[in-house]
């Protein structure tokens, strides 16, 4: 199955065709596409008309330098800052975890979108398209806030998305502009990254994205492309049922498959479940790559699908989100102030 991206603010005749081919089961939205709350509530209505009730509509809200939607929706400090608080005060910090989550998916609930792909679980080690978007570099304090950010997302309403397995922190390169490859033993790889996974998987997260890395010691081929990672590590050794989600086909990292078809069926071949189309330009090809869609593939995805929501009007009426707004902006405030 595929979730693919549209190329603006309203849905473009090819893009109608794109909605209801088999295979396609939802979009996910970037800044191109938000103009406004009410915009993206027409956008999220025009998207269930065209191709069913039963499209997800995803996006990347995670705070700090990757927030999608910023005007009209609260400007969610980086998950670090949550890290940073934990190194003076745990208690506080698993409570801002939780309610950072509760904030982002309760606001993303009520405009009609299902979930975010969050949270970050890797660690801050360095990685230079990670950095902020990291809670910390200990896997013991990013598996204790990952946990609490889970439970915030549930009782927004939301899946959780444990990004970006089996861990991007470690290694240098950005893989949206290159080849990135960790030479560490699976043991290191273990005692390190796995862990908030690990931790995260226990708080029941519903679905797992796959990081580009190549990790030659386990496996020559990108984890997203490696049933080595997915169906021997993560399905069987960490138990994890739930779905798999690959990161971007047209990251450069991803060019280790072939092209934008083989990216796709190897995806697929791994184990994944959604594979992750986010540009126009290569939808089309994407589309023509699927195999045709077993009777159980939407039933499978369905646990991404978000439960109902507040309405905006009922958030603002909630006093306990102008607690938790205050709380996590706090964060951003230069320190004494806070």
């Amino acid at each position: 199955m595929l979730l693919i991206g549209l190329a603006g603010l309203e849905i473009e005749p090819r893009e109608r065709d794109w909605l209801v081919a088999p295979g396609v089961a939802g979009v996910i939205l970037f800044a191109r596409n938000y103009a406004n709350r009410a915009q993206l509530m027409a956008l999220a209505e025009s998207i269930r008309e065209i191709g069913g009730e039963h499209l997800l509509i995803a996006v990347d809200q995670e705070g700090g330098p990757v927030q999608r939607f910023r005007e009209g929706f609260t400007r969610l400090p980086a998950l670090s800052k949550i890290g940073a608080t934990y190194e003076r005060d745990p208690e506080n910090a698993v409570r801002l975890a939780e309610e950072h989550a509760w904030v982002m998916s309760s606001e993303l609930r009520a405009c009609g979108v299902d979930f975010s792909f969050a949270p970050v679980v890797d660690l801050a080690r360095g990685n230079t398209a990670i950095g902020p978007r990291a809670f910390h570099d200990d896997p013991g304090i990013a598996g204790e806030l990952a946990q609490g950010y889970v439970r915030g997302m549930h009782l927004g309403g939301m899946a959780a998305v444990l990004k970006h397995f089996p861990g991007h922190g470690s290694v240098a390169a950005d893989t949206h502009k290159a080849q990135a490859i960790d030479p560490r033993p699976l043991e290191a790889i273990r005692d390190a990254d796995l862990r908030p996974f690990v931790e995260a998987i226990e708080a029941h997260a519903e679905a797992v994205m796959m990081a580009h890395v190549i990790y030659p010691a386990v496996d020559e081929r990108p984890a997203g492309f490696s049933p080595v990672w997915i169906e021997d590590i993560l399905r069987d050794e960490l138990g994890f049922a739930g779905i798999v989600i690959s990161d971007d086909i047209s990251m450069a990292a991803a060019g280790a498959a072939g092209g934008v078809g083989a990216r796709v069926r190897a995806h697929l071949a791994a184990g994944c479940d959604l594979v992750l189309a986010c540009f126009p330009e290569v939808v089309d090809e994407a589309i023509a790559a699927l195999p045709p869609p077993s009777d159980d593939a939407l039933e499978r995805l369905a646990p991404l699908r978000g439960a109902i929501g507040a309405t905006w009007a009922g958030l603002l009426d909630n006093p306990q989100r102008d607690r938790f707004i205050a709380r996590i902006t706090a964060l951003d405030e230069p320190e004494g102030n806070a």
